[in-house]
């Protein structure tokens, strides 16, 4: 099945991916309304939320460019030093977007 991406082409797409993200996360809530919420559970979840950024991360630091690891380890540091995830998050984005625009 072949999709054109001119016109309404690119609509469809971006409808069918939006589609299939919505069913996903209701799917899930659904799914979870089956399973009672104990003590392993709750583990499993926070644990899961943490190894998923890891594995979203972990590609970036190991084949990124230089811009890439001087944003996670502004992140890492900021992280550690203040213990607020925004602010994290806005220093790594800063120091990537700086490195890229000046070279520093």
């Amino acid at each position: 099945m072949n999709i054109e991406t001119a016109g309404f082409g690119a609509l469809v797409i971006v409808a069918i991916m939006a589609l299939v993200t919505l069913a996903t996360r209701w799917g899930g809530v659904y799914v979870m309304a089956f399973v009672p919420i104990g003590y392993r559970v709750k583990q499993f979840i926070g644990a899961m939320s943490g190894s998923v950024l890891v594995a979203l991360l972990a590609p970036m630091a190991l084949e990124g460019d230089t811009a890439a690891r001087l944003a996670l380890l502004t992140t890492a540091v900021t992280m550690l030093v203040l213990k607020k995830p925004l602010p994290a998050i806005a220093a790594g984005v800063l120091a990537a977007a700086a490195f890229r625009q000046f070279g520093l």
